[in-house]
């Protein structure tokens, strides 16, 4: 099995094992880290799709020739969609665990089947 299948595979069982988090847990900060589960397999896959076998970094060095560069080197956008998402990401977290922090101050638990019960 080569890498780039390996990565998309470990990719699919983390996006499953986030998915299977958010559903069907009942704490609020075990979902936040589902979703950020979730999205660490979805970063693994973009970062799958741009690699290359054998290939170079996305930076050109003057000793290389351009041609041999610009035909072996991994794609450049999935990373940096990645670097994106990863900043996204972590201002996602940082406002789910301040929510959290919120419903437990009212609310006194972090069960999401009490919360959502007193309305």
């Amino acid at each position: 099995m080569d890498l780039q299948l390996a990565s998309f595979i470990a990719a699919g069982v983390l996006v499953v094992v986030g998915l299977y988090g958010f559903f069907f847990v009942d704490n609020i900060i075990k979902k936040v880290i589902a979703l950020s589960i979730i999205e660490n397999g979805v970063n693994l896959t973009l970062v799958s799709m741009g690699y290359r076998e054998g290939g170079y970094a996305p930076i050109y060095l003057p000793t290389l020739k351009f041609q041999l560069f610009s035909t072996n080197m991994a794609y450049p956008l999935p990373q940096a969609l990645v670097l994106t998402n990863i900043v996204i990401g972590a201002s996602m977290l940082a406002i789910m665990l301040a929510l959290s922090v919120v419903f437990y101050k009212k609310y006194k638990t972090l069960k999401t089947s009490i919360i959502l019960k007193e309305d």
